[in-house]
């Protein structure tokens, strides 16, 4: 190594380096304080530093912010890689320990994952890691890939096409619909027929964040409604004579609560593959027994 790069590598520390990460994402010195806990000033001075070790204005002052000059887009994943294999040497020595840590974890899921998981994952929480905290949120898979690659996502459950090499995925579960309806349904009783399924009302549910790849086309039917969710559709048809097309594994886990009945489709019914997705090259102890917790919250 040379004098010169060593001398830069000497400039060059990590909080600076959370600095420019910070900035790329979140392009205003205020908010950026905010996340780091700093003030504004120091913020600023952090950039002023960053701009000569770079040799680069790395952002541009914008009416609406900063906006970051092509070097500063370039170095962007480098940092990010960084900063990453920094946090996986320092988690390596110090391993998670669920019952003292006061992490907080963010992940995306899928409102049909979050109804099946909710219950027991708190349960599992208050029991074995008291001061751990979960923020959960449902976005589109494109949006989920956005926050993920930005680091506002630790991880994201649900159904993803192709991935780019930046993230890895590995299997959750696997599911398949069902048709759900109430237990004294006047027409139904624990079975359904093609002209039974095609005639009788559905609900629907609809949710980006549930968009995803099917394995199999139903056949036309009537619908009464469509609603965003899937515990409104099974409480409105627990309350009704519709019905619903829905994951089995959810409908089961609500059966007894809401006084329904669950019941094959009368063809082959659409198959549900929940994986989930984090950035590659991140070893971190915390999500995977965060993992852990998902997979027995499911059973």
């Amino acid at each position: 190594m040379s004098d010169i790069d060593a001398n830069n590598i000497r400039r060059l520390d990590g909080g600076l380096l959370l600095v420019f990460r910070g900035l790329l994402r979140r392009r205003r010195t205020t908010a950026v304080a905010r996340d780091l806990g700093l003030s504004q000033s120091a913020v600023s001075h952090a950039l002023t530093r960053l701009r000569d070790v770079f040799d680069d204005p790395l952002f541009v002052r914008r009416p609406h912010g900063l906006d970051p000059t092509r070097s500063a887009l370039e170095l962007g994943p480098r940092i990010d890689a960084l900063l990453d294999q920094l946090d996986a040497t320092l988690r390596r020595r110090d391993a998670f320990d669920p019952a003292r840590s006061t992490r907080r974890f963010f992940i995306a899921v899928p409102e049909f994952v979050a109804a099946l998981i909710g219950a027991d994952l708190v349960n599992a929480l208050r029991k074995r890691a008291p001061n751990v905290r979960v923020g959960i949120s449902h976005l589109s898979p494109a949006h989920v890939l956005e926050e993920l690659r930005g680091g506002r996502l630790d991880l994201a459950l649900g159904r993803f096409g192709p991935l780019p090499p930046e993230f890895v995925s590995e299997p959750i579960y696997r599911d398949r619909y069902c048709v759900a309806a109430r237990r004294r349904h006047p027409q139904l009783r624990g079975r359904i027929t093609a002209k039974q399924y095609q005639s009788i009302g559905h609900v629907f549910a609809y949710s980006e964040s549930e968009a995803g790849p099917d394995t199999a086309e139903t056949p036309e039917i009537a619908y009464s409604a469509a609603v965003p969710g899937w515990l409104a559709v099974l409480m409105i048809v627990a309350k009704s004579d519709a019905i619903a097309t829905c994951p089995r594994k959810l409908a089961e886990r609500q059966a007894r609560l809401l006084g329904l009945q669950v019941i094959k489709p009368p063809f082959e019914p659409l198959s549900i593959e929940v994986s989930a997705v984090r950035r590659a090259g991140s070893q971190d102890a915390g999500i995977d027994w965060l993992l852990g917790q998902i997979r027995e919250a499911i059973g």
